[in-house]
C-alpha cells in the first residue's frame, strides 16, 4: 500500500486495560512494522505515562466514569461526555485510522462510538470473565470481540467472539524462560538464593485486606525462613513502616526500576507508572494528530529499568532483614522472577501472567469489583489446578497455612506449573493482531477509512511534520 497502516487504540484507567493494548500494538508491529499508532487516554490516569514509556503516542480526551455514590463529580459527567465525543471525533478525523481497538476503560466509550459512527472497523478486547460496561455497550457495533474467558460469551454476540486469551508481554515470558534469570533477580533484591521467596501484591495501589493479613502474619512467615517481597501500595507505605518500626532509610518504593500488568488489576488503586514492555517488532511510531485540541505528547516518559535501590534492605531493623517492602515497584519483573510463590489479587492480567510464566499463585479476589469478576477469574485457574483460590474474608486466618503448604512443596508447585502451561495462551497478542489485520485487509489502501474521516486534506497525519516523532525519546512536557 502507498501509505502506512494507521491504528487507533483506546484504553485507560488501569493496567488491566492498558497493558494488553500495548501488547497488541507490539504484536501488530511485528506483523506490520510500518504501522502508525495513536493511543487515546486521559491525562490523570496511568496510561499517560505508561503508553509513552512503551514508545507510542497518546492523545487526551476529557472523560471519567460515574461514581457509585452521588458526588459533585457526577454532575460534571454529562459535560465531560459531550466534550469527549467532540474530542474523539476530531482525533479520528485527523488521524484517519484504518481500525480502532478498544481495550476497555471509560475512555474507550466515546472513541469507540464515534469510530463506529464514522464507518471505521471497531475491535474489542475484553480481559475479564465479566465484561466492563464500555465493551458491553460497544459490542453491537464491533467487527470482532476478543475474549479471554468462556464466561464472557453470554454478554456478547456469539458470532463476533474469538476466544483469544489475554495478551501478555513477550519480554516477561522470554526472561522467565532464561534459567539464569531467577538467580539474577534474587541478587537484584539482595536475597538468599537458597531460601524461598514470597511475593505479595495487592495491586499497584495496594489492598487494605491484603496488607492487614500481612501485618498479622509477617513475623510468622519470616520465622519460617521465608523471604518476602511485599508491594503494599504507596498510600499504605508510611503507616506500615510505622507499625513495623521501620525508619525512612529503607527502600524508596518508587525506585525499584518496569512494572507489568500483574501490579495493576486491583480496584483499590490506580497504577502510577509502568516501564517498557519488550517489543514484538520495532514499532514505527504513530503521528500524533496536529493540534487535535490538546498536545498529544504525554510528557517525559517514566524512566524504566533503573533499579537504583531495588536491592537495598527494606529496613535498618534487624528483625526485617528478609523483607523487601515497597509502596510501588517500577520494575516488578525481577520480583516476579525471584518469587517461588505469589499472593495476589485475581485481576485478568495477573491470572494470564501466572499461566504464561507457570508461577504458583494464591489468588485473593477483590470483593469490590463489578460482577465479582475476580472470583470468576480465580476459579477458572483453581478448577484446573493452576492456582489456589483464597477468599478475602479468610485471608488473615488462612494465609500462613496456605503459603507454607505451597512454598515448601516444590512438587505441588511443579504440578501447578504443568496445569498453567496447559491453560496458557502465550501468543494471544499475536493471534489478535493477525485477526485484526486479516479483517481489515492488512490496511489495504482501498479500504474505506470512514466517510467523514477522510473528508479533509488536512486530516492526513503525514502532513504533520512531527507525526513520526518517537515520543519515547521526547523530553516535551505535556
Amino acid at each position: 500500500m502507498s501509505e502506512p497502516l494507521r491504528i487507533m487504540i483506546a484504553a485507560g484507567g488501569t493496567g488491566g486495560h492498558v497493558f494488553p493494548a500495548i501488547a497488541i500494538a507490539d504484536a501488530i508491529c511485528g506483523e506490520r512494522p510500518d504501522t502508525r499508532f495513536l493511543f487515546v487516554g486521559t491525562r490523570n490516569r496511568m496510561e499517560w505515562k505508561t503508553v509513552p514509556a512503551a514508545g507510542y503516542d497518546i492523545a487526551p480526551i476529557w472523560i471519567s466514569g460515574l461514581h457509585r455514590r452521588l458526588t459533585l463529580k457526577n454532575l460534571l459527567f454529562p459535560l465531560k461526555l459531550v466534550v469527549s465525543l467532540w474530542q474523539s471525533r476530531r482525533l479520528v478525523r485527523r488521524f484517519r485510522p484504518h481500525a480502532v481497538i478498544s481495550c476497555g476503560g471509560f475512555v474507550a466509550g466515546p472513541v469507540g462510538w464515534v469510530s463506529a459512527r464514522l464507518g471505521i472497523p471497531l475491535f474489542l478486547q475484553e480481559q475479564n470473565s465479566f465484561p466492563g460496561v464500555t465493551n458491553r455497550k460497544l459490542a453491537p457495533k464491533a467487527e470482532q470481540i476478543f475474549t479471554a474467558f468462556t464466561e464472557a460469551e453470554k454478554w456478547f454476540p456469539k458470532e463476533k467472539i474469538i476466544l483469544a486469551g489475554n495478551p501478555v508481554r513477550q519480554g516477561l515470558i522470554r526472561k522467565m524462560q532464561d534459567p539464569a534469570f531467577p538467580e539474577q533477580a534474587r541478587r537484584h533484591f539482595g536475597l538468599d538464593k537458597e531460601r524461598p521467596v514470597l511475593l505479595v501484591m495487592g495491586g499497584s495501589g495496594g489492598a487494605k485486606s491484603v496488607n492487614d493479613a500481612m501485618l498479622k502474619n509477617l513475623d510468622t512467615l519470616l520465622k519460617d525462613g521465608i523471604q518476602v517481597i511485599w508491594q503494599c501500595g504507596d498510600v499504605y507505605l508510611g503507616e506500615i513502616r510505622r507499625q513495623l518500626g521501620m525508619d525512612e532509610s529503607g527502600v524508596d518504593a518508587r525506585k525499584a526500576g518496569t512494572t507489568n500488568a500483574a501490579t495493576a488489576d486491583d480496584a483499590a488503586g490506580t497504577p502510577a507508572k509502568a516501564g517498557t514492555p519488550a517489543k514484538a517488532g520495532t514499532p514505527a511510531k504513530a503521528g500524533t494528530p496536529a493540534k487535535a485540541g490538546t498536545p498529544a505528547k504525554a510528557g517525559t516518559p517514566a524512566k524504566a529499568g533503573t533499579p537504583a535501590k531495588a536491592g537495598t534492605p527494606a529496613s535498618t531493623n534487624e528483625k526485617y532483614q528478609n523483607l523487601r517492602l515497597y509502596g510501588f515497584m517500577d520494575d516488578i519483573t525481577e520480583a516476579w522472577a525471584a518469587a517461588d510463590l505469589i499472593v495476589s489479587r485475581a485481576g485478568a492480567i495477573t491470572c494470564s501472567e501466572l499461566l504464561a510464566t507457570g508461577k504458583a499463585g494464591i489468588l485473593v479476589p477483590s470483593p469490590h469489583v463489578a460482577g465479582d469478576h475476580q472470583t470468576h477469574n480465580a476459579r477458572s485457574l483453581a478448577d484446573q489446578g493452576a492456582a489456589l483460590l483464597l477468599k478475602d474474608s479468610d485471608l488473615a486466618e488462612e494465609l500462613p497455612g496456605k503459603v507454607r503448604s505451597l512454598i515448601h512443596d516444590p512438587a505441588q508447585r511443579a504440578l501447578m506449573q504443568q496445569q498453567a502451561q496447559k491453560m496458557a495462551k502465550k501468543d494471544a497478542a499475536s493471534g489478535i493482531a493477525r485477526h485484526i489485520l486479516e479483517r481489515i485487509g492488512a490496511g489495504n489502501e482501498n479500504h474505506d477509512v470512514g466517510r467523514s474521516a477522510a473528508s479533509s486534506p488536512s486530516s492526513n497525519p503525514s502532513s504533520n511534520p512531527s507525526s513520526n516523532q518517537n515520543i519515547k525519546n521526547s523530553n516535551t512536557t505535556a
